[in-house]
């Protein structure tokens, strides 16, 4: 339970979902976290829920499509820590809609919080690991970027995106100490999935091979593998986390 210790990890759009449940993760696992999310109160309620007796934890208001924000969070915790080691990109939001009838301000939105921030977060991350010669960036894609999903154009589009850039990253990055991979989690039970109508749900678990959707903790631990020194030659691919979906 202590394959992260004393690693400091930033972790983005960590105050609910699969975000919530690798900050717990990492947490168990002797990480040192600063959890990202626009929503300061469901910051606070992180911290109020997830307050370790060593402060392991801190919680961050952060614009992930703010560069000038990440930039000066991350310098605050390479100052206050000495180090980063790990950046889980995983803030991410939807706007689904068809193509005959998306606007282009929700194609947008979700480029810029699935794909822009993927790079701005990715590139101050960077330029910290690589000038302490070692690091792990793990970004958030889906299995949708992998086969495509009806009605989804733009997040379909930013998570294929986010599996160019991982790849392009660790062909950049490899030689300087950072390892690059992505995830790519299938249907998962976050509060969202949870509000769908019960039939829906059965649908979605039927799809799998494994006959159910996954679990929060279930991307967590493969975020945690991916992020240790265990998966130390593991590098520039991405890994399906849905139950034998992409099969």
């Amino acid at each position: 339970m202590n394959k992260l210790k004393a690693k400091v990890a930033i972790i983005t759009g960590g105050a609910a979902g699969i975000g919530m449940a690798t900050v717990e993760k990492f947490l168990a696992e002797g990480a040192i976290v600063s959890a990202w999310d626009i929503n300061q109160e469901m910051g606070d309620a992180l911290m109020a829920g997830l307050q370790t007796p060593d402060n392991r934890l801190e919680f961050r208001a952060v614009d992930v499509t703010d560069e000038g924000a990440v930039n000066a969070a991350v310098a605050a915790i390479v100052e206050k820590h000495g180090q980063l080691d790990i950046l889980i990109n995983n803030a991410g939001i939807t706007r689904d809609a068809t193509l005959l009838k998306m606007e282009g301000a929700a194609f947008d939105q979700v480029i810029n919080v699935n794909l822009k921030a993927v790079f701005i977060c990715g590139q101050a991350a960077a330029k910290q690991m690589v000038t302490q010669g070692s690091g792990v960036i793990l970004n958030a894609s889906s299995v949708v970027g992998l086969y495509g999903n009806f009605g989804q154009t733009n997040y379909v589009a930013s998570k294929a995106g986010v599996i160019g850039m991982t790849q392009v990253w660790a062909r950049e990055l490899g030689r300087k100490g950072v390892r690059v991979n992505a995830i790519a989690p299938g249907f998962i039970a976050t509060e969202m999935v949870k509000k769908m109508p019960e039939k829906v749900i059965e649908m979605m678990a039927g799809k799998a091979p494994m006959q159910r959707i996954g679990e929060p903790s279930e991307v967590a631990s493969a975020y945690a593998f991916l992020a240790s020194d265990e998966a130390s030659f593991i590098h520039g691919t991405t890994l399906s986390v849905d139950g034998g979906l992409i099969s």
